[in-house]
């Protein structure tokens, strides 16, 4: 079978990096993980700190197998699925063969396409650049915003309508804004408390 057959039917994916670290932000912070980073993005986010991981075809493409291989080579069994944007791929063969493996999977997308994949946690971060896929909002298990202008708390809002009500809400200052939004985003939370604040802990702690 060709590699983009393989692709398409998600039993191969373009991996940028996959390495164990801690969880620096959202509702996981301070848990040890293996981060399987995927290739690929449309989204397009101004700020994004990976932007090269927007061009698929850099990175090598590895088989499902290989990549839940490598992932066992470490101690916890906590996955996240990254990118670029995940769920531009059917994300159901390796979340599959992850869980007969006894990994927790978590995800990290924007939404933008359809839901795929079985997760155990589901970490939606909506981006102004593309429209979220209808698909994503009954899935969320967390609704966390990055705020890089004033106008993102409208935008949170608008998105705390559509997700469930046990969805845990979360505002977090772009790294390079938060100098000026981490205030704002105090006084924010204390007056929103359905809010929480998310920061990212590894890059004030400096790990990789």
């Amino acid at each position: 079978m060709k590699t983009a057959e393989l692709i398409a039917k998600g039993e191969s994916l373009p991996i940028m990096e996959a390495f164990y670290t801690i969880q620096g932000e959202g509702r996981f912070t301070g848990y040890p993980a293996y981060f399987i980073r995927l290739g690929g993005c449309d989204v397009g986010c101004v700020w994004c700190d990976v932007k090269e991981s927007w061009e698929a075809g850099k990175w090598p493409v590895q088989s499902i197998e290989k990549i839940v291989s490598e992932a066992e080579k470490f101690p916890g069994r906590l996955a996240v699925i990254t990118g670029g944007e995940p769920l531009m791929y059917d994300l159901g063969p390796l979340t599959s063969l992850l869980k007969e493996k006894g990994f927790t999977i978590n995800i990290e997308t924007s939404g933008a396409h359809p839901f795929s994949g079985d997760f155990d946690w589901v970490c939606f971060s909506p981006k102004k650049f593309k429209k979220p896929h209808s698909s994503i909002y009954s899935k969320a298990n967390e609704l966390k915003v990055v705020v890089f202008h004033s106008s993102d708390f409208a935008f949170a809002e608008e998105h705390a309508k559509l997700v469930k009500k046990d969805c845990e809400l979360r505002i977090q200052p772009e790294w390079s804004k938060s100098e000026k939004f981490t205030p704002e985003i105090i006084n924010y939370t204390k007056s929103h408390p359905n809010w929480k604040i998310s920061l990212q802990t590894h890059k004030f702690m400096d790990i990789p």
